[in-house]
């Protein structure tokens, strides 16, 4: 009589361990840039009120210089400390800067939107260039 194969060998054992765990190498580091992308997100749309009010106030003004200062030309004050937020801030030209959380997985990594008018249509719309330290994190 035959005997009935009743589990698996040693080594198909081992390879479905070896496969399980050249996965988990390659899915652990993915995964903590995900989430650090995701919690990231929350610094981007921080900025989201500080870019229509820049929107704004270039409309009414025709000059990025006049959109600079905090608290005039519907440009609202500084934003303080709120979950993976630190500030967000408008400096010269309208440039927006947004900054992560001490103590968060985002801690001062920064997220900047620089304006520029574009040319032939008056003076009338914006572009807006993304930078600051998320570009070389690769989280932006």
């Amino acid at each position: 009589m035959r005997k009935i194969q009743q589990g698996f060998t040693l080594i198909e054992l081992m390879i479905v361990v070896a496969i399980i765990g050249i996965l988990a190498a390659v899915a652990i580091p993915n995964y903590q840039t995900y989430t650090k992308k995701a919690k990231f997100t929350e610094v981007v749309q921080a900025t989201a009120p500080f870019k229509i009010a820049v929107e704004g106030c270039y409309q009414d003004k025709q000059n990025l210089g006049s959109c600079s200062t905090a608290g005039t030309n519907g440009i609202p004050s500084a934003a303080g400390a709120s979950g993976f937020v630190k500030s967000v801030s408008v400096g010269a030209g309208g440039v927006i800067t947004a900054v992560g959380n001490a103590g968060t997985p985002v801690s001062g990594i920064t997220f900047t939107l620089t304006p520029t008018s574009v040319a032939g249509t008056g003076g009338a719309n914006l572009t807006w260039a993304k930078g600051g330290t998320c570009t070389s994190a690769a989280i932006c």
